[in-house]
């Protein structure tokens, strides 16, 4: 693609982010500045029925993360020349945010994002690996630092992986009755994605394969989105946080897909630190013996952030 092409909003189609539904393509427009560096504009909903707003007036956190996804698979695809077939996986994400900058009112809904690749390693002419290192501003104002790594497969390596698991693509998943909504600062049954489990602190992965925003098209794996979701989640019971926890940190890698057949258990705990003002829970998913994921998730602690004492992004960057 010419090096000064700039996408608009008609020109971002869904299949450059992995997205249907128009309300859930986050960018707007994309520029190339130099070989590996790109500025994307995008679009935060003020109103939307999953990314609602979190802890009373705060954009929810886990829009960075999807700022993050989506960017770097525009990127990928209009600019590096990734084929729409190919399979792209994230093995890891990682953000850290500005509660203050979160605010649904006050600033403009626009975002603006910074982003470079690096590590790209290629099979043939093919692009197979990359890291994208990003910066989110918002009005000006430094909102947050994040950084993805994915990889991309061909539809044809990608079916020879995956072999008879593929069948699995599109097969209805039986939905298994979730946790209360409100304790895991969710308003619908539709949005949970942990059941009770047979343990404290311990719950089963609840797939609800006709969820339209994590569940974008018919799959044969659990979408990272959905273990990311779950990872807050079993933060949120953690800490007791409901609908006023707010992960402001965030570091997830994956390990292997998670299977749409088999339960995957979920476990978190808090974790000790020297910051009174924050608190931290290691959230970790297991199937079938194995791992699966783990993700670190950090929020202001609970009494500190009921009396609106933040955690700043310059603090965090610096400490």
């Amino acid at each position: 693609m010419d090096q000064n092409h700039r996408g608009t909003t008609s020109t971002v189609p869904g299949e450059f982010v992995h997205r249907t539904d128009p309300a859930d393509i986050l960018p707007t427009s994309w520029t190339r500045l130099r070989e590996n560096r790109f500025t994307v504009s995008a679009h935060w909903p003020a109103s939307h029925p999953f990314f609602s707003p979190v802890a009373g007036d705060r954009h929810d956190p886990v829009l960075v993360a999807e700022t993050i996804r989506q960017a770097t698979m525009l990127v990928a695809h209009a600019e590096l020349g990734v084929p729409v077939d190919d399979q792209f996986v994230m093995w890891g994400l990682s953000y850290t945010a500005d509660p203050e900058v979160l605010a649904v009112d006050g600033l403009s809904s626009e975002i603006t994002v910074d982003l470079v690749c690096s590590d790209l390693t290629s099979r043939g002419n093919s692009l197979r690996n990359l890291r994208s290192t990003l910066v989110l501003t918002r009005d000006g104002r430094l909102l947050a630092t994040g950084s993805a790594l994915a990889r991309c497969t061909s539809a044809l390596a990608y079916r020879r992986i995956r072999g008879q698991r593929m069948a699995a693509l599109g097969r209805p998943v039986p939905l298994i009755p979730g946790v209360e909504p409100h304790l895991v600062g969710r308003a619908h049954s539709r949005d949970v994605a942990l059941a009770p489990g047979p343990a404290p602190h311990q719950w089963q992965l609840r797939v609800n394969t006709a969820h339209t925003t994590l569940f974008r098209r018919p799959n044969d794996h659990v979408p990272g989105m959905v273990l990311l979701e779950a990872a807050r989640q079993a933060a949120a019971l953690t800490v007791g946080g409901g609908s006023a926890y707010l992960p402001t940190v965030m570091n997830v890698s994956f390990a292997r897909y998670a299977e749409l057949d088999s339960p995957c258990w979920i476990e978190a705990e808090t974790v000790p630190t020297r910051d009174p003002s924050v608190t931290t829970v290691k959230v970790t998913g297991h199937q079938d013996g194995r791992p699966v994921f783990h993700c670190d998730l950090t929020s202001p602690s609970r009494g500190l952030a009921a009396a609106g004492v933040g955690l700043g992004l310059d603090r965090r960057l610096a400490g």
